[in-house]
């Protein structure tokens, strides 16, 4: 009997889902479970490991980006069998509860990300991709974060209206706030121009809210509403578009980002704008104009997004955070979310030409743009840059190269400690806002060297000759920050980067087994894919 093309349909879905949840689970294991306990060799063309004591082989390739040449298997009385993400995670349950303590929420999460991945390939079969080339590339990211165990699961119903792997699109709600509990700062006129109508009452602010969000908080709104602190002025006049964080939207008639607080657990986090990290995003946009100023100088084609202001409404902590929205600066409408280019698409036909022609000189132009700005905030300015994947966008010139990186999203951005002068900000808002030099460190190395470059390394070398072409681009890439790093008389983090010392990744898996705030992940040490790596991949000394 033949399926119905619904039924065939279902099951591509089901399929490609799954197949999605058991690498980026298998990932997670490799880096986080068999990695530190030494259970992890090669054996060409497989790569074997062992999880709770069964024995699992994949084919791998991509270096530390980990990219799986067909599906893993797992050996039973001598046989080996498909492995299958409901046996995945029974296995790192026996695993991880070796060493005490368990986690009755996993494999429900995990279920939930597979099942959140079918809903969002369905749904991509029947809705419109938005005509930005940026856009699109915001929500072209169907699976999610890699190595992370539940890339996809939301804590909260409701939310394929409101996702942009799913091509969403909604107005907004509009608010307003009685001027004696309006909090604002920094420059927020451009909210203003949600109120072309008139509808706002006099006495009264325009705040915009997430439609999602007003229904997670609608037990709390009720008060203000009631007594006419607050009033709803209903949806707003043209839809916005949420991009890749889902609580951050373009909002086409201000023509910015707004970035809205989510009573959403999204993969390791609630997504909600604590009331210090909206203080900190205009003290940290003041702070940086110089830093990119100077960075653009030296580093042509950096730039930056700011976050000039925010509004809420001083109501309890609960909605001065839950209705914060901070205010962005759009990026321009040609630009590409780099994680859309670390998944191969959506990419204009000059990009995908461009990387096909001449992969090499695309790379080495990418990591001019991308690494050494980062590098040099960090060096020169104690600046610490949260250049991973969804946080930096790519604009390229009409033949496909990378001529731009533009960097956002200040909540992960942070100052050295020593470095800056801080006073007269709360002492919540400077502690959230510095690191030590260690931990700014081992932010930038995640994001830039183990979150970021890999991915789009491996990208580039599955479409050429795999493995040779990986090393070449890595001694690209070490010719690149060797230069740099001559340029800055050889720091010492550097001279270590670039002789091979391992690179910290973050611990997903970890930390969403022990039901830890996301502040307080540690990192696993992984291969560096710059050891023993020049311009010829032959191994040569920093300095030399």
């Amino acid at each position: 009997m033949l399926e119905s093309p619904e039924t065939a349909h279902d099951t591509r879905f089901s399929a490609a889902a799954e197949e999605a949840t058991v690498a980026a689970l298998l990932r997670c294991c490799l880096r986080e479970v068999a990695g530190p306990r030494g259970e992890v060799w090669p054996v060409p063309p497989y790569l074997f490991l062992r999880v709770a004591g069964t024995l699992i082989r994949v084919r791998a390739s991509g270096g530390t980006a980990l990219r799986f040449d067909g599906p893993p298997s797992w050996l039973e009385d001598g046989e080996w069998r498909p492995l299958t993400s409901r046996l995945l995670i029974a296995l790192v349950q026996d695993g991880l509860g070796e060493d005490g303590g368990g986690n009755e929420e996993f494999g429900g999460q995990v279920a939930a990300s597979r099942e959140a991945i079918r809903t969002i390939l369905a749904a991509r079969e029947r809705a419109v991709p938005p005509e930005s080339p940026w856009l699109a590339s915001e929500q072209a990211l169907t699976v999610g974060h890699p190595f992370h165990p539940s890339p996809k699961a939301r804590t909260a119903p409701g939310w394929l209206r409101y996702a942009p792997e799913a091509h969403a699109r909604f107005p907004l709600r509009l608010l307003g706030v009685r001027q004696d509990v309006l909090v604002s700062k920094g420059d927020t006129t451009a909210l203003d121009k949600l109120d072309a109508q008139g509808t706002t009452p006099p006495g009264y602010a325009l705040l915009p809210a997430h439609p999602w969000q007003l229904d997670l908080l609608a037990a709390d709104l009720a008060g203000p509403l009631a007594d006419g602190r607050l009033v709803d002025l209903g949806p707003g006049r043209l839809p916005a578009v949420p991009t890749s964080s889902v609580r951050t939207v373009h909002e086409p008639v201000t023509g910015m980002c707004l970035k809205f607080s989510l009573d959403v657990r999204i993969t390791n986090c609630v997504r909600k704008n604590a009331w210090y990290e909206l203080e900190g995003a205009v003290a940290l946009s003041e702070r940086l104009e110089p830093v990119f100023a100077d960075l653009a100088e030296r580093f042509p084609g950096t730039r930056w997004l700011p976050e000039p202001g925010f509004r809420s409404a001083a109501l309890g902590t609960r909605l001065l955070e839950g209705l914060g929205v901070i205010l962005r600066v759009s990026p321009p409408s040609t630009s590409l979310l780099a994680a859309a280019l670390a998944t191969g698409g959506p990419l204009p036909q000059a990009v995908r030409e461009r990387q096909a022609a001449d992969p090499v000189r695309w790379w080495a132009a990418y990591v001019r743009r991308v690494a050494l700005p980062v590098l040099d905030a960090y060096f020169t300015h104690g600046v610490v840059l949260e250049a991973h994947l969804q946080n930096v966008l790519i604009a390229t010139d009409a033949c496909g190269m990378p001529t731009e990186a533009v960097f956002r999203d200040l909540e992960g951005a942070k100052l050295t400690t020593g470095r800056h002068d801080l006073t007269g900000l709360p002492d919540a808002v400077a502690a959230a806002l510095s690191y030590s030099a260690d931990q700014g460190w081992n932010r930038v190395a995640y994001c830039l060297l183990v979150n970021h470059l890999p991915e789009i390394a491996a990208t580039l070398a599955a479409r050429g000759d795999g493995e040779r072409m990986l090393a070449e681009l890595w001694g690209v890439a070490y010719d690149e920050l060797s230069a740099y790093a001559g340029s800055r008389q050889w720091p010492a983090r550097m001279r270590d980067l670039l002789a091979g010392a391992p690179l910290p990744a973050k611990a997903n898996l970890s930390v969403r087994w022990a039901r830890s705030a996301d502040r307080t992940a540690g990192y696993v040490p992984v291969a560096n894919p710059l050891a023993g790596r020049d311009g010829a991949g032959i191994r040569k000394e920093p300095g030399e």
